[in-house]
C-alpha cells in the first residue's frame, strides 16, 4: 500500500497547487501520482482498490495535458503577438549594439564597418514598415550610428599617417592563413611540425571540423541578410526525442523577448534536463553556474559568441553562434544555429532553463552534442564534459571502503576546503541500482549529481546536491523528510527549510557525507588550472606498428618523456594524458585503456616496466583522460621519466601530454641516448642442442652464436641490443669482444650481459663501443627450452651481424 498512500499525499498537492492556479507545478504533482498509482495497480492487482487506482491514474494524467495545453496554449497566443516588424527592429538594435562594443574595444575599422551595417539594414527595414513608433525607433537608431560613424571616419583620417591596409583584406588574409597561424605557438615553444599534424588530423571529430580557436575568430560575423541555418545540418535526435518532435524552432518564436542570461548572472536552479541522457552535462552546467555565482567570473558563459566586451553572451536575433570548447588537446571552436527541437505546445526538447526567457543552457548544449554526433547522446562523465566546456583538470575518485588506500576522511576534508576557494568543480555519480533502490532511496540509477556545496557543522558533514532533472530527490537522511535531523540550529546554520522545500521538488537536496559514501560510487573533479603558475605541453601520435601489442615485459618503445623541476623542496606536478578521439563511435565505446607511469630513472629511458620499480604507477582506463600527481618534497628527486602506455594497444593514438607545476619544470620527449643511425635485425631459434640455457649449464656454450662487426671511426659509438622471444621463456644476452680493429687498443670490456633474465625482452645497451668484433650469445635460463627469436642491433655506426653457430 506504499505507492497508493504515497499517491494520496502528491495527489493532494497537486490539486492545491491547480486551485490555486500554479499550473506548472500542477502538472508535475499530477503525473508523480498518476506514476505512484499505476506502480501500486502493477504490483497489487488483486487489490480490492487496484481498479479505483488504476481510473485515478488516467483522470491525473488527463487533467496534466489538460493543464499543459493551457500553459502552451496561453503562451502560443502570447507569440502571435509578436510580429515580424518587432524581430525587425531587434536586429537593427543588434547590430547598433555590436558596433557600441566593438567601438569601445577601440576596433576602429571594424566598428565603422558595422556601424555601416547597422545603418543599411535599419534604411531596408523601415521602407518596409508602417508602423510610425518603429520608424521613429529606427530613426533614432540610424543618426546615432550615423553621427559615430563619421567621428570615427574623421579621426581615423587626422591620425593615420599611412594607413594604406585595406581591414577587409587584412582579416581575409587572416583567415586564409589560419593553420599556420593558431599552430605556430604553444605558449613560449613553437609547434614542430610532428604536432601540428597532430592537432590538425583530429580536428575532423564525428565527419565535422572543428578548427583550433585564435584571435580572428573573436571577428567572426553573426550578422546576416536572413536568420542563419548551420551548413552541417539538423543534429540527430534520440529515440525518445523522436517520438515526440514537432519541430524545429528559435528562441524568438518560443518567447517575446529572448536573452542568452536572464540578469546579472545565471542560476543553478534553473537547469534542467529532459529527455537527452547527458545527466553529467547537465551537471556540469550546474557547477559552472554556482561558481559564476559565487566568484563573479564568467567561467562558462565566456564561451559563448557574441559577447559583450565585459564577456558577457548576448542573444543574436540572426541565430547564429559560436561555442568555445577544450577539444582534443586545444581550444576549438563550434559553429550552431538557435534551432532547437520542440514538441507539443512547443515544449523543449532539450535542456533548458526554467525561465522561459532564457537560452544558454539550450545552446551550449546543443554545441557540444553536436561535437558528439548529436542528442542521440550515449553519456558521458563530468569530468570529461566539464574539461571540454572549461579546461579545468579533470580527476576522478572512485569511492571504494574496501580499498585500503581509499581515505574517505581526506577526501572529505579535500571537497570542503578547495570547493569554497573555487579551486575545484565536484559532480557525484551513482552505480547501477536496482528499481527497488531507486524507490527507496530517492536516487537515480547511473546517475550524474551537481554537488553545489560540501558543508561540516561541527561533526557533521553534508553535501548539497542537485539532480539534473530539477526533481527526484533523495529520501533518507538529511532529506526534507527527515524531521529528527533537521534542529532549529542546522537549519538556521545552512539557511535551509525542510518544510518548504517539501512544497515543490526541485531536484536539490542535501544528504549526509556517510550516505554519499554508502550510494555513491565516484566523485568527479576538475581542478582549477590557475593553481599552477607553470603548464607545457606536447601533442604526439603513437603508431600501432611501434611497440609491443602489451608492455608487461617491454616498454622500450613507448613513448617517454624527460620531466626536471630542478632543486625544490616543496611543490606538485601534475601530469595530464589525453587521448584524442574523433568518432563517436570510440567514445561510447572506447577500448583504448590508456595511462602514465611514472620513475624515478634520472630521466634515462626505461626498458622494463618494473626494473627500476615505478615511483608512481598508473592504472589504465577506457577514459580520454588520465591524471598522475608527483608531489614534491626534500626526499623526492628532480628528473623523472614519464611512460605512456596502453593495455593491448591495437590502433594508432594521438594525444597530448600536459604538465601543470607549482614551479618551472623543463618536460621533452625522450630520445634514445644511443641515436642510432643503422639498425640490422637477425632471426634465430633456440633447437635440440642449440637450446643451451645459461651459463650455470654446461650445455651454454651450444647456444646459437652471432658475430658482430663494428666499423666506427672513434672509440665513443653507441651499441644497443635487443632480444625477443616468447614471453614464456625468461632470456638474456651476452656480448664478448673478440678482437679491435686498433690492435694497438685495449679492449674496454671482455665480456657482458644484459643481466637478470627477463621473460620474453631484454635489453642491453653499450656506449662508448671501439671498433672490432664482437661475439654475441642469447640463451633462455633453462635448458632445452625451444622456440625462435629476434635479435636486433641498433648502433650510431655501420654494423654488420652473421650467425656463426
Amino acid at each position: 500500500m506504499e505507492y497508493a498512500e504515497e499517491a494520496i499525499v502528491v495527489s493532494n498537492k497537486a490539486v492545491d497547487c491547480d486551485c490555486k492556479g500554479q499550473m506548472q507545478a500542477a502538472v508535475y504533482y499530477y503525473k508523480e501520482a498518476a506514476t505512484l498509482l499505476e506502480l501500486a495497480w502493477k504490483i497489487r492487482k488483486d487489490d480490492p482498490l487496484a481498479n479505483e487506482w488504476c481510473q485515478k491514474s488516467h483522470d491525473y494524467i488527463n487533467r496534466a495535458e489538460a493543464l499543459e495545453y493551457q500553459i502552451q496554449n496561453e503562451a502560443a497566443n502570447n507569440m502571435e503577438s509578436i510580429n515580424q516588424d518587432k524581430v525587425r527592429l531587434k536586429q537593427c538594435k543588434y547590430l547598433l549594439k555590436q558596433a557600441l562594443d566593438i567601438d569601445e574595444s577601440g576596433k576602429e575599422d571594424l566598428a565603422i564597418d558595422t556601424y555601416t551595417q547597422a545603418i543599411e539594414l535599419s534604411l531596408k527595414v523601415k521602407k518596409e514598415i508602417s508602423d510610425d513608433e518603429m520608424i521613429r525607433n529606427l530613426t533614432t537608431l540610424i543618426e546615432r550610428a550615423l553621427d559615430r560613424a563619421e567621428k570615427l571616419k574623421q579621426s581615423k583620417e587626422s591620425n593615420s599617417c599611412n594607413s594604406s591596409n585595406n581591414t577587409a583584406i587584412f582579416h581575409k588574409k587572416i583567415i586564409q592563413n589560419r593553420t599556420s597561424k593558431v599552430l605556430e605557438k604553444s605558449k613560449s615553444d613553437l609547434y614542430t611540425e610532428a604536432e601540428k599534424q597532430v592537432l590538425l588530423f583530429t580536428s575532423k571529430i564525428n565527419n565535422k571540423e572543428y578548427v583550433p580557436f585564435m584571435d580572428v575568430d573573436l571577428l567572426e560575423r553573426f550578422q546576416l541578410s536572413i536568420p542563419f541555418t548551420d551548413s552541417d545540418g539538423l543534429l540527430t535526435l534520440s529515440m525518445d526525442q523522436k517520438k515526440k518532435f514537432v519541430q524545429w524552432i528559435r528562441p524568438d518564436q518560443l518567447c517575446s523577448d529572448p536573452k542568452m542570461v536572464v540578469g546579472d548572472s545565471i542560476d543553478f536552479y534553473s537547469i534542467k534536463q529532459t529527455i537527452v541522457t547527458d545527466c553529467s552535462f547537465v551537471a556540469s552546467l550546474a557547477v559552472c553556474a554556482v561558481f559564476e555565482k559565487t566568484f563573479k567570473q564568467r567561467l562558462i558563459t565566456s564561451i559563448i559568441y557574441p559577447q559583450k566586451h565585459n564577456g558577457q553572451p548576448v542573444y543574436n536575433p540572426f541565430g547564429k553562434y559560436m561555442i568555445k570548447f577544450h577539444l582534443n588537446g586545444i581550444q576549438r571552436k563550434v559553429i550552431i544555429d538557435d534551432l532547437l527541437p520542440v514538441g507539443q505546445y512547443n515544449s523543449l526538447l532539450c535542456s533548458h532553463s526554467s525561465n522561459k526567457n532564457e537560452f544558454w543552457v539550450s545552446l551550449i548544449e546543443k554545441a557540444y552534442l553536436k561535437v558528439m554526433g548529436g542528442y542521440d547522446f550515449p553519456g558521458s562523465s563530468s569530468n570529461i564534459d566539464l574539461h571540454a566546456l572549461t579546461g579545468w583538470i579533470p580527476e576522478r575518485c572512485a569511492i571504494r571502503l574496501d580499498d585500503k588506500t581509499f581515505n574517505a576522511d581526506v577526501l572529505f576534508e579535500t571537497l570542503y576546503t578547495r570547493l569554497c576557494k573555487g579551486d575545484v568543480l565536484i559532480t557525484v555519480a551513482t552505480p547501477p541500482m536496482s528499481a527497488e533502490e531507486e524507490r527507496r532511496t530517492g536516487l537515480v540509477s547511473s546517475h550524474a549529481y551537481a554537488v553545489l556545496a560540501v558543508q561540516k557543522v561541527n561533526e557533521l558533514k553534508l553535501l548539497k546536491l542537485k539532480n539534473p532533472w530539477a526533481h527526484v530527490r533523495w529520501k533518507g537522511r538529511y532529506s526534507e523528510l527527515d524531521e529528527k535531523s533537521w534542529t532549529p540550529q542546522l537549519k538556521k546554520t545552512l539557511d535551509y527549510d525542510p518544510t518548504s522545500a517539501a512544497s515543490f521538488d526541485n531536484g536539490i537536496f542535501w544528504i549526509d557525507y556517510k550516505s554519499v559514501i554508502h550510494h555513491f560510487d565516484v566523485f568527479c573533479m576538475n581542478w582549477n588550472p590557475a593553481i599552477f603558475p607553470y603548464t607545457s605541453c606536447i601533442h604526439k601520435t603513437w603508431n600501432t606498428g611501434t611497440g609491443p601489442i602489451s608492455d608487461l615485459y617491454n616498454i622500450s618503445e613507448n613513448p617517454q618523456f624527460y620531466l626536471d623541476i630542478g632543486n625544490i623542496n616543496s611543490g606538485a606536478v601534475w601530469i595530464l594524458l589525453t587521448r584524442h578521439i574523433t568518432e563517436l563511435q570510440d567514445f561510447k565505446e572506447n577500448r583504448e585503456y590508456i595511462t602514465v607511469i611514472v620513475y624515478k630513472n634520472n630521466g634515462k629511458r626505461v626498458h622494463y616496466p618494473n626494473d627500476p620499480e615505478p615511483y608512481i604507477s598508473g592504472t589504465r582506463i577506457n577514459s580520454p583522460h588520465y591524471l598522475s600527481k608527483i608531489v614534491i618534497n626534500d626526499k623526492t628527486p628532480s628528473k623523472y621519466t614519464l611512460v605512456i602506455s596502453q593495455y593491448e594497444k591495437m590502433n594508432t593514438i594521438n594525444y597530448t601530454l600536459r604538465a601543470y607545476a607549482t614551479c618551472p619544470f623543463t618536460m621533452k620527449e625522450l630520445s634514445n641516448s644511443y641515436n642510432p643511425k643503422f639498425k640490422t635485425t637477425v632471426n634465430g631459434e633456440w633447437k635440440g642442442i642449440r637450446a643451451g640455457g645459461c651459463q650455470n649449464h654446461s650445455t651454454y656454450n651450444d647456444n646459437p652464436k652471432f658475430k658482430l662487426t663494428v666499423d666506427g671511426l672513434s672509440d665513443t659509438e653507441a651499441l644497443q641490443i635487443e632480444l625477443k622471444a616468447p614471453k614464456q621463456y625468461q632470456i638474456g644476452i651476452e656480448i664478448s669482444c673478440v678482437g679491435l680493429n686498433n690492435v694497438n687498443a685495449t679492449a674496454k670490456f671482455k665480456s657482458k650481459s644484459s643481466g637478470s633474465y627477463r621473460s620474453g625482452y631484454v635489453i642491453l645497451e653499450l656506449a662508448d663501443i671501439q671498433p672490432g668484433t664482437y661475439e654475441i650469445i642469447p640463451s633462455t635460463y633453462l635448458p632445452a627450452k625451444e622456440g625462435p627469436f629476434i635479435l636486433t642491433v641498433n648502433a650510431s655506426c655501420s654494423v654488420s651481424i652473421n650467425q656463426i653457430r
